[in-house]
């Protein structure tokens, strides 16, 4: 069975553009064209590749030919690295890459520059959830990832980078309103907490892990500095890192409810392919992780 590498690259800017449409504008043939490419897999697979969603999504075979896909995309660059040719659109691929937010917005940007500054490849950052990164790279979707699972994904390697130290963070007027009695159960069940998203569970760990039983009430805000600017004004409490805070105790705004701190090992895990490409990014993340204090 022959799957030509046109017709992976068509099945995997489809699931990057979440449209037909979308994919053919990106490779510059008609929509046509695009579904002809996809029948066409399905046809010499005998599986159906792509949920037709809005957007798309690969179904778990459509996740092994993306996969694939990237892969031989990534080979096909550091082959022609390696040969000396000019860099342009098919020796420049995207990276897909996953991070959690707290990551993105304190020290992995470093990295992506460092990278960019020896090679002209470009990024395609997914952020999610730390707890749930690894399942893009299950899914295909990234070439490496900063997760805290620290068991492989099958098909890839992992190494550590160390560990993100939250600390619980209030302002001080209301610290005074929820917490005049200390860090007590009752005031754990009732004091608002700033949740990141629904998969945040970092409050929720330190509040049970200081005896709660009921969960408080829940503010969201899935933004990095937003989250701790909505704890800096007082709209609840929340685990901020050492460097979203230290200023506002120094100031007298903030108040540090406890020193116990809640640590979350991070792990970067990446393709178990060789790839000068990847080998350099993963260079560049450890040495960003390692350089920017926000990681012990």
């Amino acid at each position: 069975m022959e799957l030509p590498l046109d017709y992976l690259r068509t099945l995997a800017a489809v699931v990057d553009a979440g449209t037909l449409e979308r994919a053919a504008s990106a490779l510059g043939i008609t929509p046509s064209a695009v579904s002809q490419r996809l029948r066409a897999i399905e046809h010499r697979t005998g599986r159906i590749v792509l949920q037709r969603t809005k957007p798309v999504r690969p179904t778990e075979a459509g996740e092994t030919l993306v996969q694939l896909a990237r892969k031989l995309a990534l080979l096909e660059h550091d082959a022609l690295t390696a040969l000396g040719a000019a860099a342009g659109p098919t020796t420049a691929p995207r990276v897909p890459l996953a991070v959690n937010a707290d990551s993105l917005v304190t020290w992995f940007m470093p990295a992506l520059t460092a990278v960019t500054a020896q090679t002209p490849a470009t990024f395609d950052l997914h952020r999610e959830d730390e707890e749930r990164t690894a399942q893009l790279l299950r899914a295909g979707t990234v070439m490496a990832a900063v997760t805290a699972q620290r068991e492989p994904v099958s098909g890839c390697i992992a190494s550590p980078l160390g560990s993100m130290r939250y600390v619980p963070v209030a302002e001080r007027a209301f610290a005074a309103r929820w917490f005049g009695d200390g860090l007590t159960r009752a005031a754990l069940e009732t004091a608002p907490i700033v949740d990141f998203d629904a998969n945040d569970t970092l409050q929720a760990r330190f509040a049970k892990r200081h005896g709660a039983r009921t969960a408080a009430p829940r503010h969201r805000i899935s933004a990095s500095a937003e989250f701790a600017q909505a704890v800096r004004m007082g709209l609840g409490w929340g685990m901020l890192l050492p460097g979203q805070f230290e200023r506002g105790v120094a100031d007298g705004s903030l108040v540090v409810l406890a020193d116990d701190a809640v640590a979350v090992p991070l792990w970067w895990q990446r393709w178990n392919i060789q790839s000068p490409l990847l080998d350099l990014v993963s260079d560049a993340v450890a040495d960003a992780a390692l350089r920017s204090g926000a990681i012990s």
